[in-house]
């Protein structure tokens, strides 16, 4: 059965009959935490480590139970989703983790205080089934509650976090879905800091998935705590739901990257009223954006369509590209979106997507999504899998709620075009900022925790230039002395249209000075806040890698 409402503390309102599970969160949120451990503050002037767990290279795919079953889960749904995936084409497709929903443990932890299994519905406990799933080449996981009790109300891992993680390593779990109801109040960074670090201290790889429904703008600093973090409250099975999810999700671009990804929620496709159309559109949307591609519908009774959705091997090489770029809406006007997310080869994936009741035409350039230089492109559908060529003009026919999806081969990526945004550090998860928001000429940069702020915010130019601030006060970024030797520093200086201020994006993520030839580098591929920016030979290293906007 889908889900009936979303959990409590959303900003979209809940609907006007709750249900159990509502009704549940509402009456333990008035549960107060009696024995909880001393919770970490976290100063505003130090940032919080990264995470560096090297997982979520690309956006997690996996199965989560709660969207089409509720609290209903058990083992042999587990097993048999499992069995389901690994013999359906899911896993074989890139699906790996298969994830178990609230509502798994009795209502009372043990006499040592660790969390205990339902032995009715997991008879063979966690233990047992993540064993089973692991011997079909699969991973487990599950989810707790960074409250006094899960949104169900069973107990949460507020002050047992330590306890909590080192069960679920001892069990083999490989992922935890981190939820946030009944939270006293306590900030929400406080909170799931806590859970990661315990969780490192297992010595376990387990990939971390918060889930505090977009709240306090976790966005801007959940790269340093979590694999990924939910932008929204919670889907439903329905277009409105989806278009809406979409809406809020699509916006936040420059926070994504290898290893920390936007979460728009779960899929829905194959469930409620959600069309063929719809569901190739939300599969469509959620690839271009590089979310998570987590299966919520009844895997072991999945239709042919729903699996050739789910399946489609053009449209998840999107999702998983590895240069991990989230897509960017190009225009928008009138319900007719063009998004574009450039990808590791050079291609630019492309989707045409139609918000309205009609069927309409949409229709963009090559040079409007950052392609230049060839007099032909060629255009493969990733639906159909035709392919078609063009001078230039990229344009489709879109049935209602409908989206066309295009990878875009030929000429260069870049184009003459402004891009503008915080310049992500993918090796660690922070931006390169200007210390101190100084506009002191000859300020070397560094990489800090991202925040959002002018200083950190750059633009990359049509002549090439990488500035931040603006007005009178802007500033170029600059090879020092015009050097052009390792080790040059990277520092801020007047713009002045020198080579050694000019810059070049490419297309596997690389920056280099075009003077120089050498690579914006983070020094010694350290990840900590204060690390300094320099010039390096290329190797292709993460602490080499960037992405902007």
């Amino acid at each position: 059965m889908p889900k009936s409402s979303a959990r409590p503390g959303r900003s979209r309102p809940l609907p006007p009959l709750p249900s159990l599970r509502g009704i549940l969160a509402l009456v333990f949120s008035t549960v107060l935490l009696t024995a909880a451990a001393p919770l970490l503050a976290l100063g505003a002037a130090q940032p919080a480590a990264a995470l560096g767990n090297g997982l979520a290279p690309t956006p997690q795919m996996g199965f989560n139970d709660w969207n089409a079953y509720g609290c209903n889960v058990s083992e042999s749904l587990i097993k048999s989703t499992a069995q389901a995936m690994h013999t359906n084409g899911m896993q074989a497709a890139g699906y790996t983790y298969v994830n178990i929903d609230d509502c798994w443990m009795t209502h009372n932890r043990d006499s040592g205080g660790h969390l205990v299994p339902d032995p009715a519905k997991f008879p063979d406990g966690i233990k047992g089934t993540a064993d089973y799933v692991h011997s079909l080449g699969l991973k487990l996981g599950i989810y707790e509650d960074a409250g006094t009790a899960t949104c169900a109300g069973y107990p949460g891992s507020l002050g047992h976090e330590t306890t909590d993680a080192q069960s679920f390593a001892s069990w083999g779990v490989d992922y935890l879905k981190y939820d946030n109801c009944n939270n006293t109040g306590v900030p929400a960074r406080t909170r799931y800091t806590t859970m990661r670090d315990a969780l490192a201290a297992t010595g376990r790889p387990i990939l971390y998935s918060l889930c505090n429904w977009g709240q306090e703008n976790v966005w801007t600093w959940g790269a340093d705590v979590g694999n990924s973090w939910r932008t929204t409250g919670d889907i439903s099975p329905t277009y409105s739901s989806m278009l809406s999810i979409f809406h809020s999700n699509v916006g936040l671009a420059s926070y994504a990257g290898p290893g920390h990804w936007n979460d728009p929620d779960m899929l829905e496709i194959g469930n409620g009223s959600m069309t063929a159309t719809e569901n190739r559109s939300e599969f469509s949307l959620w690839a271009e954006m590089a979310a998570p591609l987590i299966a919520g519908t009844n895997i072991p009774q999945a239709s042919s369509a729903t699996l050739s959705v789910l399946t489609n091997s053009r449209v998840i090489a999107v999702d998983q590209d590895p240069l991990g770029r989230q897509g960017t809406i190009v225009s928008s006007s009138g319900g007719l979106d063009v998004l574009a997310k450039p990808l590791a080869n050079g291609d630019v994936s492309v989707a045409l997507f139609n918000e309205t009741g009609s069927t309409a035409t949409i229709t963009t350039s090559a040079a409007a999504i950052g392609k230049t230089g060839a007099s032909a492109y060629t255009l493969t559908d990733l639906w159909s899998g035709g392919t078609s060529t063009t001078s230039g003009t990229i344009s489709a026919s879109v049935p209602a709620h409908g989206t066309v999806m295009y990878r875009v081969a030929g000429g260069t990526s870049g184009g003459s075009t402004s891009v503008t945004g915080p310049l992500h550090a993918v090796g660690s998860g922070k931006c390169l900022d200007v210390p101190n928001s100084t506009t002191t000429a000859g300020t070397q940069v560094e990489i800090w925790t991202c925040n959002g702020g002018a200083n950190q915010t750059w633009t990359h130019t049509a002549s090439d230039q990488l500035t931040v601030y603006s007005g009178s006060g802007q500033m170029c970024l600059d090879a020092y002395d015009n050097q052009t030797t390792p080790g040059t520093k990277v520092e801020i200086w007047q713009c002045n249209g020198q080579s050694n201020q000019q810059w070049s994006l490419n297309s596997n993520g690389t920056i280099t000075g075009r003077q120089s030839g050498l690579c914006l580098d983070v020094a010694g591929g350290a990840t900590a806040g204060g690390t300094l920016a320099e010039l390096r030979t290329c190797n292709g290293s993460s602490s080499q890698r960037w992405t902007l906007g």
